[in-house]
């Protein structure tokens, strides 16, 4: 029996990277945006980020929200300004 993750509303971003050199399926979206999220629950999810410009990437501790999903991948955007909803928590320093 397999069960179905719902995907999360929203999270902070715990880490990420930009794509500028991809596999062939997605070589036509680079430069592109991944990152590794924290959820409400506490677990961890990849997700490809959403931006306007490579000058809106999302950077550790930003809060991002669920847009779409497609082919398997789930599309998050900056959350903009907007705050925390009760479930979520500021991410804590690596250091």
């Amino acid at each position: 029996m397999s069960v179905e993750r719902r995907p999360p509303g929203q999270g902070v971003v715990y880490t990420e990277t930009v794509v500028h050199a991809a596999p062939p399926r997605y070589a036509a979206d680079v430069p592109y945006q991944l990152a590794i999220i924290d959820l409400p629950d506490g677990s961890r999810l990849t997700v490809r980020i959403v931006t306007s410009g490579e000058n809106e990437w999302a950077k550790i501790g930003d809060i991002v929200e669920l847009v779409e999903q497609r082919d398997g991948v789930q599309y998050f955007r900056l959350r903009g300004g907007q705050p925390l909803a009760p479930e979520i928590t500021e991410a804590e320093p690596l250091i």
